[in-house]
């Protein structure tokens, strides 16, 4: 069976992100800028922590610092979930990556880092998860994870 399907963005692809970005700290707990979204966009940021797995790619959940609503993580290093982020510039190049997991559209950007992070298309609120580089070698697993929970609380359409 197929998760998963790539291809170009293309314009028009108007795209809803959330932004998942997360780091190291002394004590090896994960840190991830918490999003500012409007009270619309934060009550379905809210619907979709409810409704997260407690696993993603066989590694628990253990929520970044500070702690939020509005973000979520798996794992050391942390696989991490921002929702509420702002609408990456990338999704105005028509040759950008994106793909498609168990019907939820993703623009894919690597990171410098060589991290991956993939922010939700066609979405009401933009949805974020970064990918560490050591488990880039699972491929998209994580988005299979996740891709139930933003269906469920995220609904198709273009975020405001």
């Amino acid at each position: 069976m197929n998760f998963f399907r790539h291809r170009p963005l293309g314009l028009p692809v108007f795209a809803l992100l959330i932004t998942v970005a997360g780091c190291s700290s002394a004590d090896d707990s994960a840190s991830a800028a918490v999003p500012s979204p409007g009270a619309g966009v934060t009550k379905l940021c809210r619907g979709l922590d409810r409704v997260l797995p407690s696993k993603v790619d066989d590694q628990d959940r253990r929520d970044p610092e500070p702690a939020s609503a509005l973000t979520a993580g798996w794992g050391d290093p942390a696989i991490i979930l921002r929702c509420g982020v702002e609408r990456p510039s990338k999704m105005d190049d028509p040759e950008a990556d994106g793909v498609e997991v168990n019907g939820v559209g993703w623009l894919l950007e690597k990171q410098d880092d060589g991290s991956f992070r993939f922010t939700t298309t066609l979405r009401k609120a933009y949805v974020e998860v970064t990918i560490p580089e050591h488990r880039t070698g699972d491929g998209m697993a994580p988005l299979v994870d996740l891709a139930s929970a933003v269906k469920k609380a995220i609904p198709e359409g273009i975020a405001d």
